[in-house]
């Protein structure tokens, strides 16, 4: 019986020089696990795009679910969006609901809306977006060659809600896992 098969990429310099600890991968991997996803590959890249380019070429050859955290704020070594973009084929391009919803986040605490914020709202044109309620980063969905690529942000609480309120019960409708169950009762 065929699996369904996942990895998670962890990305960000500060996990590599132990400047945080990963407690991201450990909870996914166990959250996969309840609903039937076999984790085949944990892995950690700094904020470079070749790592992250090669990281998401050599996933989407082995899996069906590549969960990525990281590299999504607003300073200038947060290169995930860029790179997706690339991976991707596509532009960056402003989102206005993401804007909107950064700028109401910063705003409603008093807090100012400024360029590096602003950038958060920049994500590749044909990502879809899902929401972030807890944070600014926005969370991307792809799907391409039966592969499902999903970038979330780094901050634990954001993750764990997004995965909880979006990720999985979107993965569980998606397409990918109804070609895996038509491919399943064809064996």
């Amino acid at each position: 019986m065929k699996e369904i098969l996942a990895e998670i990429i962890t990305i960000g310099d500060e996990i590599l020089y132990g400047q945080i600890i990963d407690t991201n991968s450990q909870w996914m991997g166990a959250e996969l696990d309840q609903i039937g996803v076999k984790v085949l590959r944990k892995t950690t890249i700094g904020d470079q795009e070749d790592q992250m380019l090669t990281a998401f070429t050599e996933a989407e050859a082995r899996v069906d679910l590549v969960l990525m955290t990281g590299g999504l704020g607003p300073t200038n070594d947060d290169l995930t969006m860029p790179t997706l973009a690339k991976f991707f084929n596509c532009e960056v391009v402003q989102n206005q609901e993401v804007y909107e919803h950064v700028r109401h986040f910063f705003e409603s605490r008093g807090l100012p809306f400024n360029d590096p914020n602003k950038k958060q709202a920049l994500v590749p044109e044909n990502a879809e977006i899902l929401p972030n309620e807890l944070g600014t980063a926005p969370v991307t969905w792809f799907e391409r060659n039966n592969t499902i690529f999903v970038s979330m942000p780094g901050v634990p609480y954001e993750m764990k809600n997004i995965m909880r309120a979006s990720v999985i019960p979107r993965f569980k409708n998606s397409s990918t896992l109804l070609l895996f169950i038509i491919e399943l009762l064809r064996l």
